[in-house]
């Protein structure tokens, strides 16, 4: 009984030691990009519905647009320490992006069916893009 006690020990002691702990560091590839709009930087449109801001990039490429995720967030219009990801809704005005190659176009345009005319925003928008690289897949 002890010779078996004392194999079972050295076997486990063995097989414990000779374990080997691999660290796996995981390399995040994810892009982020902040950038402000200042309120002069909005450009109305030719028939007044909406207003644009377009951010040139040249990370924003065709396999970015074609194959990737992008998100894109603008902090809070009352609360610029919080970050609301878009499109979203506020105070009846809806925010939206357009992904191009070259760049995102942010719009702004009126939810209300009475009024068709967008607020301009009064104060500096912060906006943080995330580009999440994919691998397409196939059909």
């Amino acid at each position: 009984m002890k010779k078996l006690i004392l194999l079972l020990l050295c076997t486990a002691t063995l097989g414990l030691a000779s374990c080997k702990k691999d660290t796996i560091i995981q390399d995040t590839p994810n892009r982020t990009y902040n950038f402000t709009i200042q309120p002069n930087q909005w450009v109305l449109s030719a028939d007044g519905y909406n207003y644009t801001y377009e951010w040139r990039n040249s990370i924003i490429d065709e396999i970015t647009v074609d194959d990737e995720g992008v998100l894109v967030y603008a902090s809070h219009p009352v609360n610029s320490s919080s970050y609301i990801q878009l499109p979203y809704t506020y105070d009846a005005n809806a925010y939206s992006y357009e992904l191009f190659v070259g760049g995102i176009a942010i719009d702004i345009q009126t939810s209300d069916n009475q009024d068709t005319n967008p607020v301009k925003p009064t104060k500096p928008i912060l906006v943080k893009v995330v580009v999440i690289p994919s691998k397409y897949a196939g059909n």
